[in-house]
């Protein structure tokens, strides 16, 4: 009895140290990927990296904190980089024909242009500012402001510039060069084609041409010359990859009405990569309203539409025809007609050939309609509200008013429904020659980018295929294989011997392929009763190990409710996770601090660009 106290005290000790040991191990993995992922175990609050400000830098500063946070943007860069290493150095060398060059830019542009050195600079900075530093890191901009300088030949004035500005400058070269990247691709393509079409007219020769040595299959020779001959079919299928676009750019589509003769014209187009929205002078508006402004119908009034001015062509010649004095001159009229009736009918926009018109000045003004639209909407949005009020004989001033922007927008019509969410913004304090630029970003992880068959996506393992054979892979044992041990073991069980024989069976042929592995399992479901399989699965021994990896279970059919149960775990498990998407950063060149969505959504008054990204089916959309 006097060793009763000693023990209990033994036990509360070990109980103890065992409960500071966990907190120690396991503490810190809990504050660094849970819910508290900005704090780290001494308390002290994560960041992310700023950007240093050495001369009026803060409206490149705000754009790059922004981009950051754009993981499509990300995405992009990722692939597109990953695509030219593979491709090759020389598809981005070759040029183009003259005759298809003539007019569009000079040929040391256009290989500037196919290289992609501001794509390359771009991708680095923001990887740069996507690290998770431990201490408080600042960096500069000034690698990518180079490259810029370097790709158009100039230097970028230290005044106060425009956020906006800098924004489309970047984004329209981005474009550019992906356009070209797309073209070289393009050239390449065709050039395979060609030269294989030609390697296929050298081999067609007639029979009479070829000496018997040559017409004998084992000709060891003529095969070594074909394995050493290049084969360009393993690279189109890479060059062929069909190309995701760049996700700034989207498409905006005209389209007028005339209200007297109801013709409406074909619709003009024009790509962007920006859109810009012109903010009312008001006390406070709506984004919506600022789209409404953008997109809605608007009316013009003296117009000249291009049918109604050959139906009104076409009255007058009928006019002229009824008073013709000669023979002559009534079938030139004639003829006319003709002309202007098969305009009208086929394309009135398209004035018929040798057919003299009245002047435009008689041509009748009409009230017409015009109609703007999104057609192709873009991965990213980005948004610039137009602040600036530009008035005859005064200086121009900058437009306070408040507007409110949601944390989802919804664009396009009922059929053509599309959601975005935002990610960053970049907001304005000052007037409009002077003041300074601060971001706000969302603290959103995204997932590792997941690649489940990774040589598949390209077509082609590797440039050139390589010419030993590789051996066959290790063969994977079904999870069904490994109850094969139950031959070793009596079973008491009465239908557990046509079970045994078929495992047998099937464990003999685990060097099939996948599908005949696939088809066996499917006829062992089929065929074997529930009964057998919960008896073969009960004769097993149910250790702690096999229970959590589950194998034990490889026979027993999931039922629809633990199926759903698990499905929904599963989801709320992953929101859970999300939820830290409500974190944003505030951003000041170097100085960061953490808000959240409420605050963001109240810098009505300053905000300045705006970046959305769109949702797609699956996104948790109430982060």
């Amino acid at each position: 009895m006097p060793d009763k106290p000693v023990t209990v005290a033994a036990y509360a000790a070990g109980a103890s140290l065992a409960a500071i040991t966990f907190f120690y191990v396991f503490g810190p993995t809990f504050f660094i990927d849970g819910e508290n992922s900005s704090n780290t175990s001494n308390g002290r609050k994560r960041g992310i990296i700023g950007l240093s400000n050495p001369a009026n830098d803060c409206f490149i500063n705000s754009v790059l904190q922004a981009l950051a946070g754009l993981g499509d943007l990300r995405l992009y860069l990722i692939r597109e980089l990953h695509r030219r290493e593979l491709d090759g150095v020389e598809i981005y060398e070759d040029l183009p024909d003259e005759q298809d060059a003539k007019g569009i830019e000079k040929p040391d542009k256009i290989r500037e242009l196919q290289q992609g050195p501001v794509t390359r600079a771009v991708k680095v900075m923001l990887d740069a500012l996507n690290e998770r530093p431990i201490y408080k890191k600042t960096i500069s901009a000034r690698p990518l402001i180079e490259a810029l300088e370097k790709a158009f030949n100039t230097r970028i004035n230290r005044n106060q510039q425009d956020a906006q500005e800098f924004l489309q400058v970047v984004a329209e070269r981005l474009c550019d060069e992906y356009h070209a990247a797309v073209q070289a691709r393009k050239r390449a393509v065709s050039a395979l084609d060609r030269r294989k079409e030609e390697d296929e007219g050298n081999i067609l020769v007639t029979s009479e041409d070829l000496d018997a040595d040559q017409l004998r299959p084992n000709n060891a020779p003529a095969q070594d010359e074909a394995e050493s001959r290049p084969e360009p079919s393993p690279d189109t299928p890479l060059l062929l990859m069909e190309d995701e676009g760049f996700p700034f750019e989207g498409r905006l589509e005209s389209q007028i009405q005339c209200q007297t003769c109801r013709f409406r014209n074909k619709p003009s187009s024009s790509n962007f990569v920006t859109l810009t929205l012109n903010v009312p002078q008001k006390s406070s508006t709506t984004l919506d309203s600022c789209f409404d402004i953008l997109l809605k119908t608007e009316n013009i009034d003296d117009f000249k539409c291009d049918k109604c001015r050959l139906q009104h062509a076409f009255e007058v010649r009928s006019n002229e025809l009824i008073k013709a004095k000669s023979e002559k001159q009534a079938t030139d009229l004639e003829r006319d007609i003709a002309l202007i009736k098969k305009a009208l009918k086929e394309d009135p926009e398209k004035m018929p050939e040798g057919v003299e018109l009245p002047s435009l000045d008689k041509a009748p003004k009409r009230s017409i309609k015009k109609y703007m639209r999104i057609t192709s909407f873009p991965k990213l949005l980005a948004i610039h509200l137009s602040r600036s009020i530009f008035e005859p004989r005064t200086v121009s001033m900058k437009n306070a008013a408040r507007v409110s922007f949601p944390e989802r927008l919804r664009l396009g019509g009922i059929l053509d429904e599309k959601w975005y969410k935002l990610l960053g913004i970049v907001c304005h304090k000052g007037n409009h020659d002077s003041g300074h630029y601060e971001s706000f970003r969302r603290n959103h992880l995204y997932p590792p980018f997941a690649t489940p068959d990774v040589f598949s996506a390209y077509g082609a393992q590797s440039k050139s295929g390589s010419k030993v054979a590789s051996p066959d892979p290790s063969p994977k044992i079904p999870a069904m294989a490994r109850t094969s041990d139950v031959n070793s073991r009596p079973s008491t069980a009465s239908g557990c011997s046509p079970v045994i024989s078929t495992l047998s069976v099937s464990s003999s042929s685990v060097s099939s392929p996948p599908q005949s592995r696939l088809s066996s399992k499917q006829s062992l479901d089929r065929s074997v009763p529930s009964t057998a399989r919960e008896s073969v699965t009960s004769d097993q021994p149910k250790s702690p190990s096999r229970s959590r990896s589950g194998k034990s279970e490889a026979f027993r059919p999931r039922s629809s409710a633990s199926t759903a149960k698990s499905d929904a775990s599963e989801k709320s498990r992953f929101r859970r996770k999300r939820k830290s998407s409500d974190r944003w950063w505030r951003i000041s060149d170097d100085k960061i601090k953490e808000c959240k969505t409420s605050e963001v959504l109240a810098m009505q008054k300053e905000v300045y660009l705006l970046f959305y990204e769109i949702e797609r089916p699956g996104d948790d959309i109430s982060g």
